[in-house]
């Protein structure tokens, strides 16, 4: 199988993160309900993971990094512990259901939500945060890159355009995170929510959000901490303020391998092989009679993704033809992004999407070009 939908998760893990996990599922006590050998082992590597990751992205305090199973979760915790009743948000059409749906429900609950057009090219006008501003306005919350067609936002720009008006800045780094250097410092960004499974390369069911400041995010589970047990109130310190229950230790064992990973190969060796390899497809496809590529593809500073459509043809049936007749994974459909297909014109058709990791070929991805030709070739 040539696996080329490595957006939705990465498959190919470095070794060190399966060892890890195994490791771990045989050592691990629970992190912080005790002080034998076990438990301490646990939260040694977890606290060890969590400063990996606030060197990774420049969050001043490791323990402002808050494990959840998602991005999603991480997303859904941090609208929902900002924002209320008369509070109004900006994102974009960008945005992944991860952050539309948690913004729709506080749309349902008395908040108010506008979002910044994007084109047909997936791009946006920057002036449109400005022009939607008003009053009741608390925060941005918005992607770093988009799923569905790779694009990135200028996190700097959106940045200094929240602490020019005293907003919170919440972002969803779920394309970007391990792959793109990023800087909550340096960027203002109050909230940064990422997932594991994807560039970071860790196993599934990790991810988590980290917290610069002292924001007061209302924690969306409460319960056990293995602190403060007589408290009827979650303990109001981070990072046990939103970490009710077991962590998922053995997964952030893996996740900590696979940081690790990424700090020896480092962050630019593999976004460059990645968009590399996602340039040498796109030269071969763009410009194929038939084919429509989606997305600014001016600068290859964008995450490596190509979404694609043939002709008129369903994105399904094209997605199912490259997996039968050349064992090709790739996403075809709406991709979690309804605002953003509505925006490319795709929302009945879909699109295909190729998507790469550090641990796809050339040879790979040319065995993906020639089918996509010979695929355009029969649509005509």
């Amino acid at each position: 199988m040539i696996y080329l939908d490595n957006a939705a998760t990465t498959l190919h893990k470095p070794p060190c993160v399966g060892k890890a996990v195994l490791a771990a599922m045989g050592s691990f006590g629970n992190s912080g309900r005790g002080t034998h050998e076990e438990s301490l082992t646990a939260a040694r590597v977890i606290y060890g993971a969590r400063e990996r990751l606030a060197a990774l992205f420049h969050c001043p305090r490791a323990d402002h990094v808050c494990f959840t199973a998602n991005s999603t979760e991480a997303l859904n915790i941090a609208v929902a512990g900002l924002f209320g009743p008369g509070d109004h948000v900006i994102s974009t059409d960008l945005e992944h259901n991860s952050v539309l749906r948690p913004l729709y429900r506080l749309r349902s609950q008395g908040g108010a939500v506008d979002f910044v057009p994007a084109d047909r090219q997936g791009c946006i006008d920057y002036g449109d945060f400005e022009r939607l501003l008003r009053p009741g306005t608390r925060a941005v919350v918005c992607t770093h890159g988009s799923n569905l067609t790779g694009n990135l936002l200028d996190l700097g720009r959106i940045g200094a355009f929240c602490r020019a008006h005293g907003l919170l800045f919440v972002v969803d780094a779920s394309q970007t995170a391990g792959v793109f250097p990023i800087n909550m410092e340096q960027w203002g960004i109050d909230v940064l929510c990422f997932t594991g499974h994807k560039s970071l390369l860790g196993p599934q069911g990790t991810g988590g959000l980290c917290v610069r400041g002292e924001l007061p995010i209302r924690p969306w589970k409460v319960g056990g901490t293995g602190v403060h047990s007589y408290s009827e109130t979650q303990p109001e310190a981070y990072p046990t303020r939103l970490e009710a229950g077991t962590l998922n230790g053995h997964g952030i064992a893996g996740l900590y391998a696979a940081l690790g990973f990424l700090e020896e190969t480092g962050i630019d060796v593999i976004r460059a092989r990645e968009q590399a390899l996602a340039r040498r497809f796109w030269e071969r496809v763009h410009g194929l009679p038939g084919v429509t590529v989606y997305g600014d593809f001016s600068d290859f500073e964008r995450a490596p993704v190509v979404t694609l459509n043939l002709g008129e043809c369903d994105s399904a049936e094209v997605s199912d033809e490259l997996t039968e007749r050349w064992e090709i994974a790739t996403r075809p459909g709406a991709h979690c992004a309804p605002r953003l297909h509505r925006a490319l014109g795709t929302e009945e058709q879909g699109a295909v999407r190729f998507s790469w990791s550090w641990y796809n070929t050339e040879e790979e991805t040319d065995t993906a070009a020639d089918a996509v030709e010979a695929l355009a070739k029969e649509a005509r």
